[in-house]
């Protein structure tokens, strides 16, 4: 059977081990691990130039690919075919992070539906990079709802999508730019220079998983999908961001919302543009976010075992020459 198809299959899989197991606590997290390594690699390395930038982005990539490959190799030689599958589906299960979205999500939900602002706001950072304090209970909801959209993409589609073309070394660089893009990929003094690289290779990386999520959630809405096409070519394009003006467009047309509006990142005051024609988001629509966002996870992962899966139905047919497992 050709790599391609157990590459994609391992990622279907880990979708099913994250479920079923979620994110490690920090301290065991690899992309905690990661987080901090390149946290004291920015103090010591920090200076006000792309060029600086640029270094900080490799290292990042280097640290995150390299054991990465070496491990897969030593699995490989050691367990054969078996343990380097399984290395692959733990390496992609952690780059992943659909039950922890949805967990972040739900708390906030409920402390909203418990009438518990203070809560909601104190669990917003989990989600959202923007100030919380003074957000009412409508601008609360649609900073979550706009999160679970944008997340799905860098926390589910993108990092199946590069486990499915690179193995566990693609989704594992996937996940050290995304983590970088977090940490450093903002426009402010600091880092508008130094963080640029980091910021525009994430963006690229995210050009077709932004994409590719958009047209399931189309598949998920089939209903809205006009709608959603609409959203996604004529809103999005204002979005600051190339890619989550996309998915977010999706979301709001599937749900019939309208996201988008001013966001507060400290002294920082960006106003996004509206995206979708719908009603403004209220708490209820954390919890038709969060299904929406798992249906979108059940088809990526589906449509990712599915070649799998169909040349294993094929391989059982007494007259078809399969080729064996490489």
């Amino acid at each position: 059977m050709t790599g391609w198809r157990l590459r994609s299959a391992s990622a279907a899989a880990a979708v099913v081990l994250d479920h079923l197991v979620g994110d490690p606590p920090d301290r065991l997290h690899p992309v905690a691990w990661f987080g901090r390594v390149m946290t004291r690699r920015e103090a010591r390395a920090w200076s006000d130039h792309r060029l600086s930038g640029v270094r900080h982005l490799g290292a990042g990539l280097a640290a995150a690919a390299v054991p990465v490959a070496l491990l897969s190799t030593g699995a490989r030689r050691i367990g054969g075919v078996a343990a380097d599958r399984a290395f692959s589906v733990a390496v992609v299960a952690a780059t992943l992070g659909a039950r922890s979205l949805d967990r972040h999500a739900s708390e906030v939900g409920e402390a909203l539906a418990w009438g518990r602002i203070e809560e909601a706001r104190r669990s917003l950072p989990a989600l959202v990079g923007r100030d919380p304090a003074g957000l009412d209970e409508a601008e609360i909801a649609r900073a979550v709802v706009e999160s679970v959209a944008e997340n799905t993409v860098d926390a589910v589609v993108a990092p199946l999508l590069w486990a499915a073309l690179g193995g566990p070394v693609g989704a594992a660089a996937y996940r050290a730019v995304n983590t970088l893009d977090a940490m450093v990929g903002y426009r402010n003094d600091r880092y508008r220079r130094f963080g640029w690289a980091s910021a525009r290779t994430d963006d690229v990386l995210n050009f077709v998983p932004a994409r590719v999520g958009a047209a399931i959630v189309a598949l998920c809405a089939p209903r809205r999908a006009l709608d959603i096409g609409r959203a996604v070519c004529r809103q999005a394009p204002g979005h600051p961001s190339p890619n989550a003006g996309v998915v977010e467009a999706a979301f709001a047309a599937a749900l019939g919302l309208r996201l988008g509006g001013t966001n507060r990142y400290g002294e920082v005051v960006e106003h996004r543009v509206a995206l979708g024609d719908g009603r403004a988001a209220t708490p209820g629509d954390i919890v038709r976010a969060r299904l929406l966002a798992r249906r979108v996870t059940v088809v990526a992962a589906a449509a990712l075992a599915s070649p799998f899966v169909l040349e294993l139905w094929r391989c059982s047919r007494t007259d078809h020459p399969c080729r064996g497992v490489r």
